[in-house]
């Protein structure tokens, strides 16, 4: 999940709980220490942030009907160990991103020679229908291709779990 650092840094603290967009805001601004930040560009970021959350189930959005004003309350899902890893990190979803592609890239690489074998053993099926006589030569080297392509699918299967649970890890 992508979420600024310094506003995780803000909602992990213990006794910022039932607080508005404008509490955040000022917290940023203090924290920030840069004068030429617009505090409406700035509310609007954090208001942006604290819907992530909400929509994550983080934090609950609670409207007041007297005075209108929406004040955000953390949930028992709200996930103080993966905030803290954006804070210490900063944003992990570069690395992410890198690892993600990096195994795309195998994953490509790998049904790329899945598709090679596979043209290898069909190859090796063929000539045995011409050449009956040649089965103790072709033999072994179709049995070759044969275990290297449930070798090469074994590795698809594993990367595309491994992409797959990310994924699921991603979306929390």
């Amino acid at each position: 999940m992508k979420i600024d650092s310094l506003v995780a840094k803000i909602l992990v603290e213990k006794n910022f709980d039932r607080f508005t967009t404008s509490d955040v805001r000022s917290a940023f601004l203090a924290l920030k220490n840069d004068s030429n930040l617009d505090p409406a560009n700035v509310r609007r970021k954090v208001y942006a942030e604290l819907l992530k959350l909400t929509k994550k189930g983080w934090l609950k959005k609670l409207a007041s009907k007297k005075n209108g004003l929406t004040r955000f309350s953390k949930t028992s899902l709200f996930d103080v160990k993966k905030l803290l890893l954006i804070i210490e990190g900063g944003n992990t979803s570069n690395v992410t991103c890198a690892k993600e592609t990096h195994l795309l890239a195998k994953l490509n690489y790998y049904k790329a020679e899945l598709l090679l074998n596979m043209g290898e053993s069909e190859a090796y099926k063929e000539l045995y229908s011409e050449y009956p006589d040649l089965v103790d030569e072709i033999q072994p080297q179709f049995n070759e291709a044969r275990d290297n392509n449930t070798r090469i699918l074994g590795k698809i299967k594993a990367i595309e779990g491994l992409l797959k649970q990310n994924t699921t890890v991603e979306t929390l």
